[in-house]
């Protein structure tokens, strides 16, 4: 697993056989970042489920601002931390072990919001319309705000987002949101 574009682009990317993690494929995540390219600048990221980080050093190695990297699976985190050790981006990223709803109740006491949140959880759970609710709820998005899916069958419900583009790779689905004003 690489990161595909940007500054780090090329380098290897440590971790995907981590039990319990199932990183995004290659042309996914080029599709992905094709798509959202001209709002990564700058921004503040969140890499929600986290695995190996690879999202959100994707999107590092693309010019955000800072990433922050949730994944309750400590073996994951300790990969996380020297993935972005190896790549020297420490002062960009901050990776914290915890449930996702712990971590969104984390970020909304410290007042952190996103500008890109990258949901990846994994596909039997069936929350990601739970998270849409959460992001709002606890206003821990920016303005216009993007969210990146990866799912697999499941129903989302997002009255507060409108939907970019969504793509089907093969049993995979990704979709691209937008908060609505």
């Amino acid at each position: 697993m690489k990161i595909i574009s940007g500054t780090l682009r090329g380098r290897e990317i440590k971790g995907y056989t981590i039990d319990g993690t199932r990183p995004t494929m290659d042309r996914v995540k080029e599709s992905m970042f094709a798509i959202i390219q001209n709002d990564i600048k700058d921004s503040v990221c969140l890499d929600l489920f986290a695995g190996t980080g690879n999202l959100g050093i994707e999107a590092i190695s693309n010019g955000a601002k800072r990433c922050y990297f949730v994944d309750k699976n400590k073996i994951a985190t300790k990969i996380i931390k020297e993935n972005i050790e190896k790549f020297q981006i420490q002062d960009k990223c901050e990776v914290l072990n915890k449930d996702y709803m712990d971590a969104l109740d984390y970020f909304k006491e410290n007042r952190i919001k996103f500008n890109i949140v990258f949901l990846d959880p994994p596909y039997e759970n069936h929350v990601i319309t739970e998270i849409f609710k959460t992001l709002y709820r606890k206003k821990l998005l920016k303005r216009n705000a993007i969210v990146v899916c990866e799912y697999v069958d499941e129903e989302i419900n997002c009255e507060y987002f409108d939907i970019q583009k969504s793509k089907n790779y093969g049993y995979r689905k990704v979709g691209i949101y937008i908060q609505k004003k």
